[in-house]
This record gives structure tokens, sequence and C-alpha cells, in this order.
């Protein structure tokens, strides 16, 4: 193969990514229509559908020399050909087995697009799944779970081609344009610098005629003065002072007509030069939004996975679906979402039994509500008829960590309370493992939805009634409008949306309290903070105190603050450009803009700046630190396997533990019933006491009750894990893919 034939092959496949990318997300979305409704006109439309999405993707995928997904795609046809014959009826490991199959292609896709490792074996074992579907062999036993999503009524017979006016282009393409219409807008802003410069000159010129001319006028009345008799040389030096400013008026005016063309010619330029830089943007991000429903379309089989392997049984349903945002939210509200998602899922929602004994459906339901807003604002609402969030426990594992003290999380609202479950660190969860319980899921969810320019709300953290959440978010991330403000010398600019007021107060009004500063707004008290000090800044050099402070009141979710700033500029349109590596993710920093004059200033992140602003002065309680060279934890390690019983060791010596070793769940047990230890780690597979057993036996004697138990296993299905849960165990920990960190970071997170 020449290398331009290499060349186009690799265009090819690029284009090949793409639609089979949309014909798997219609085969994923017509599976899930046809569970749910497996009988009937609709699910006949839908098996014929699905064979000729397979049948497409088979061709194309021909196309391009991938045999793997042409095989795949080969054994797909055949089990929906049969379905359509009737000769194979949808069963719950018909839908196990495409599902499965589907799966498989995706992840071949994938590797076909980064030149991936590809496994010749799973590509057999679908063509091979999805053969003994044919013979008829008995069906295997499901889970109970079955989820569904809200989808229309009725499937439509043929899918929607798209119309002649419309073409396939390359997302990178739309980026590099949208990023040329984004620079515009600092010409846009410097022509309107220009525009107001020429104005500001035309009006200098006007006041230095105006001058020149009350000049004339006295030089004239000198002259008439001067023309009575004996003035004689005073009247050739006036004559001279006259012609002078005569010849200064006319220049004055020839420039004052320049300056006046100039004004209209870049006032001109600049609307001119403006309504194109807005169209353009317009369109470029009209080009660039997609709609919801582009991010929900693989929701429903996370759910349905992630259902299956709990075996709950879980109904998804979405409305809003056609709202348009910019791709880039989509892109970045895809991992909070898709963690939310798993929380409700596999913390939310109880087991069919548990939900029946609690008065409630077997069937679980989550629900995804898009709404616009006003201003430019998108809401997402995501909820579920789960057990909620355990308030005492949150405030047990907040007084735990340090976030506040006894006192406050006793004044504290259980909204309130619920609401430290996005602090990092913080999970409810009752057992560790490598996928959950470590309390970063909902400190990622914010962190990812605050760098969006965002927010993310608990709404109802009542035990029993559910979880809600709520997300708000701007439509678009180029450009918005910002406060400009200056503070400690320099410029800032604070995002207008969350500014709620701006004003000057007396300094009597700001009460100096032993926890700050604080000032009376609107019939509440809140914290003063200087936006030089939140900032890490020394303040301006003043020879004078100013009888006024200027206070900028804006708001992050629930939380409010009032900042001291030295003064407040104007509220302008800024273009926001984000921060290059290594100043991706700078605290206090949202980004950067460019202002008329060419001058480069941070853009401020709220959401960071209240969370510095509120820690600052207010005392943190932190667990008790082991001083240097003072007592280190004592830890036993419970192994039958001599070499992984050394590794372990070595790995707890290594990070500081004192650790004893014990060669089964016997000799465990009796080596903590006759010494002191802070924690237990254990296999599971041990001969005489195996690890639930063990730490069956540690729950039941009221000495070790307390002892917290990681289980370090090569057990690592989910009932392995339920059945860790059951018997008291405080972290489960998979022995495949086994990371030292996650070791670590559990023990720590104990102790």
């Amino acid at each position: 193969m020449t290398r331009e034939d290499e060349r186009f092959l690799r265009q090819l496949r690029a284009t090949f990514q793409v639609e089979a990318q949309e014909h798997l997300a219609a085969m994923s979305y017509l599976l899930l229509a046809l569970e749910r409704a497996p009988q009937g006109p609709d699910a006949t439309r839908a098996v014929e559908s699905l064979f000729r999405e397979a049948h497409s993707l088979k061709g194309a995928a021909r196309s391009v020399n991938l045999a793997d997904i042409e095989q795949m795609c080969q054994a797909l046809e055949r089990v929906l050909a049969a379905a359509k014959r009737g000769e194979l009826a949808p069963s719950p490991a018909f839908f196990d087995g495409l599902n499965q199959a589907l799966d498989a292609v995706t992840l071949r896709l994938a590797q076909s697009a980064d030149d991936g490792v590809r496994d010749p074996h799973a590509v057999v074992a679908t063509v091979r799944a999805l053969d003994v579907l044919l013979t008829g062999a008995p069906d295997i036993a499901a889970p109970p779970a079955i989820t569904t999503v809200d989808l229309p009524p009725a499937l439509p017979e043929t899918p929607a081609a798209p119309g002649a006016d419309t073409v396939r282009v390359a997302t990178a393409k739309l980026e590099a344009l949208m990023t040329q219409a984004e620079e515009l807008q600092a010409y846009k802003v410097h022509g309107r610098h220009l525009a107001d410069e020429a104005r500001a000159l035309a009006g200098a010129l006007a006041d230095w005629k105006r001058q020149l001319d009350r000049i004339g006028g006295s030089a004239r009345a000198l002259t008439r003065a001067a023309s009575r008799p004996g003035r004689g040389n005073g009247r050739r030096e006036l004559a001279q002072l006259v012609d002078a400013s005569q010849r200064n008026e006319g220049q004055v005016r020839t420039l004052l007509d320049c300056a006046h063309q100039l004004e209209r010619a870049a006032d001109r330029d600049s609307r001119g030069l403006g309504q194109r830089v807005d169209r353009l943007q317009a369109d470029m991000r009209q080009a660039l939004m997609l709609p919801f429903s582009t991010l929900l379309a693989g929701l429903p089989k996370l759910v349905r996975d992630l259902a299956q392997a709990s075996g709950k049984d879980v109904e998804l349903v979405t409305s809003g679906a056609a709202i348009e945002v910019d791709r880039r939210m989509l892109e970045g509200l895809k991992t909070p979402l898709t963690h939310l998602v798993r929380n409700a899922v596999d913390h939310g929602i109880e087991a069919p039994g548990e939900r029946q004994r609690r008065g409630k459906p077997a069937r679980g339901r989550i629900t995804i509500e898009v709404a616009a807003r006003p201003g430019n604002q998108v809401e997402l609402l995501l909820a579920d008829d789960g057990t909620g969030i355990a308030v005492d426990r949150v405030r047990e594992r907040a007084l735990r960590m340090g976030l506040a003290d006894a006192s406050e999380l006793e004044r504290m609202a259980p909204e309130q309370v619920a609401d430290l479950v996005f602090a990092s660190g913080l999970s409810t969860s009752p057992i560790l493992t490598d996928l959950s319980g470590h309390g970063l899921g909902l400190a990622i969810v914010r962190e990812k939805v605050e760098a969006l320019s965002g927010s993310v709300e608990l709404l109802s953290p009542a035990g029993g009634a559910g979880t809600r959440f709520c997300i708000r978010l701007p439509t678009t991330l180029a450009t918005f409008r910002g406060l400009l403000v200056a503070a400690a010398d320099r410029l800032f600019v604070l995002p207008s949306r969350s500014v709620d007021r701006v004003g000057r107060v007396p300094r009597s009004a700001i009460r100096d309290g032993k926890a700050g500063d604080t000032v009376e707004h609107g019939g509440e008290t809140l914290p003063v903070v200087a936006l030089a000090d939140a900032l890490g800044l020394a303040p301006a050099a003043s020879h004078a105190v100013p009888a006024h402070r200027q206070l900028v009141v804006v708001e992050s979710g629930d939380k409010r603050i009032a900042f001291v700033v030295d003064d407040v500029l104007e509220d302008l349109e800024v273009l926001v450009k984000p921060l290059a590596p290594p100043l991706r993710r700078v605290r206090n920093i949202a980004g950067a803009t460019v202002l008329g004059t060419g001058r480069v200033v941070p853009l401020l992140n709220v959401a960071d700046l209240v969370k510095t602003a509120l820690l600052r002065g207010k005392r943190r309680r932190a667990p008790p630190a082991i001083a240097p060279g003072g007592p280190r934890a004592s830890l036993l390690v419970a192994e039958d396997s001599i070499t992984s019983r050394e590794r372990l060791k070595a790995i707890l010596e290594a990070a500081g533990y004192r650790v004893t070793t014990a060669v089964d769940g016997m000799a465990a047990l009796a080596t903590l019933q006759s010494g002191e230890f802070d924690l237990l780690v254990s296999d599971v597979e041990m001969p005489r006491l195996d690890g639930f057993d063990l730490t069956a036996r540690v729950r039941g004697d009221k000495r070790l009750a307390g002892l917290p138990v990681v289980l370090v296993t090569a057990l690592d299905s989910r009932a392995d894990q339920q059945r860790g849960i059951e018997v008291g165990a405080n972290a489960y920990i998979a022995k495949s893919g086994f990371d030292q960190r996650r070791l670590l970071d559990a023990i720590r997170t104990l102790l």
C-alpha cells in the first residue's frame, strides 16, 4: 500500500469513526426501546431498525478494512434476522447478549481510533456468544433489574434522514473558526476604545478652539482700543497678535474637522465591526450548540448496566433533552453527571426487596430534567427516590475530618450539614472500595461544574425522601458580562452574574468581631474580607485612610460575602481565555481576559474566592497529627501467602506503620485478642478462618468491635463486596490491578 493509499485509508477511518458512533448510539437506543416493549408493532419496527443499523455498520466496517467489527456485525445480523422471522423471541439473555456485543464493538472501535492493542479472543467470544443465542440454548438466569428510559410512544419506521442542506463538519474545524471569531472580539473592543479616544481628542480640540476664540475676541478688543491716537507701536503688536490668533483658529478648525471625521469614521467602523463580530460569533456559537440529548444518550445503558450489576430495578426518565448548549459545556458536564447517576444507582436506589419493605415500588426512579432559565442559563435537576442523604452519618464524618466542630454542626440545618458531602474525602458509603467510598465523587462534581462557571446544589437531603441535585450553568463559555474592579494596584474581573450588589459604606458600618469583620446587608449579616487579603496580595500604598469602603457583594451557591475593593471601574463584556498548562488550575483564578487597552486582566473564580475568604480567620479542626518521631499506628496483616504477606508488610512499613503479620484468620484473631492494634488488613481466602468470618468475629468482640478492617482480596464481584459490607468491613480492595496508593489512602482515611 502506497503512502497515498495509507493517508486515504486514515481519512476514511476518521469518517467511519463518526458514522459508527452514530450507528451504535441508534442501536443502543433501539435496544432499550425493544426491552421496554418486546411485543407488538413497535417491537417489530425496532427489530427491523436494529437489523438495518447492524447491516449498515457492517458495510462501513468492510469498506475501511476493519474485519473484526465486520464479523461482530455479521453475528448481530444473524441474531436480528432470526428475531425478524419470529424464530428467536426477545428474552433477558437476548438483551444481555446484544448489549454485550455492542460494548465489544464500541471497544474495538476505540482501539481502531488510537491504534490500540486489540484482543482477537474478545471478537471470537462475542461472535460465539451471539451464535449461542441462535442454538436455542436454555435461557440464562438474569438479574431482576430492567432499566427503562423515557422514550417516544412509537418509533419511526425509518430514522430521520439529514436534510439536503446539512453537511458533516469536523468539530476541530468548527472550533478553529470559533477561536477566530472569539479573537475578533478583542478587535471589536479595541475599535470601541479607539472610537472613545477619537471622541476625547475631538472634545479636547473643541475646548482649545473655545479658548482661542476667547483670546481672539480679547485681542480684537485691544486692537480697537489701540487704534486710538498715540498707540502706534501697540497697534502693530496687537495686529500681529490678531493675525497669529486667526491663523491658529484656522488650524484648530481644520484639526477639529479632521477629528470629527475620525470620530465618525471610528464610530461607524466600530459599530460595523461589532455587528459583524456579534453575528459571526452567534452563528459559530449556534454551529457548536448541541442538544442535551447528545449527553443523555449514553445514560440509559449506563443505568441499565449498573442496575443489573447491583441487582436493582431502576427507571430513568429524562425531559428537556432538546435544549441546546455549547458543546464544550456538554463535554465538561459529562464527568459530573456520570458521577451523580452512578451515585444514584449505587448508593441511592435500594434493592427491590428493601424498597417494598419501606412501602415503595420495587422499581426505583431517577429523573433528569433540563430547563432553560433567564440570562442565558440552563438548569439541570437530577433526582432519585432512594434513601436520601444520611445526615447523621455526614455530621459524624464531618466532625471526624475536622470540617466543623460539634457546636457548629449542632447549629447547622440538615440541608447545611448535607451540603458538606461536597467536601473532598467525605463519604457516607459503608465501605471503601476501588470505585467508591473515598469521598471524591461529589467533590469532583462540584469542581468540574464550577470550572464551567456553574454551581451545584443539594436540594433535598432528608433521609428516605430521595436526593435532588440542581446544576446551573451558562449556555456558552466564550463571553459574558464582568465587573472590572481594582485591588492592591491591580485590576480583576468578577463575573457579573455572581455579583449581588455594589455599594459604598462608611468605615463605621463594618464591625470587627472575633470571627472577622461583618456588615449588615438587607437584614443579613455578611462577612467582610478585603479582596487583596483573600488573594494574598499586599495592600496598595496609600497615605490617606478613606472614610468610606467600596464593597462588592458576591454569592456562590447559598454563600454570600462582601469584598472590599479599592474601586469599581465598569461593567463590560469580556472574552474568556482559559489558562494553559501548567496553569490550568490556579486557585481563585478562572481564566483571563484582554481589555481594549491590551492589558491582560485575571478573571476571578468566585466559588474559590468565597471558600478562601470564609476560611480566613476560621478555626479549622484537623485530625490529630503524629509528630515526627512520635508513636506510629500499629497494623496487623493477615495473609496466608508468604509472598503477598511480605509485600504488604514492606509497603506498610515504608509508609511509617508498625506491622505485625499472621498466617491465617485464626492466628490473626488470637493475635488481636492478645495485643493492641489500630487497624486490621486481611485477605479473604485463608485456611481455618477466612477474612469474612474473621471480620464478623472482630465485630462480635466487644473489645475489638470498633477496629477498622480492610479486606484485600482477589474476590472482586459485587456479591463479595456486599458480603464485606454485611460482615462489617470498612474497606474492600481488589488485588486485580492492585495499586498500593489505594490501600494507603484507605488506611489514612480510616485511622
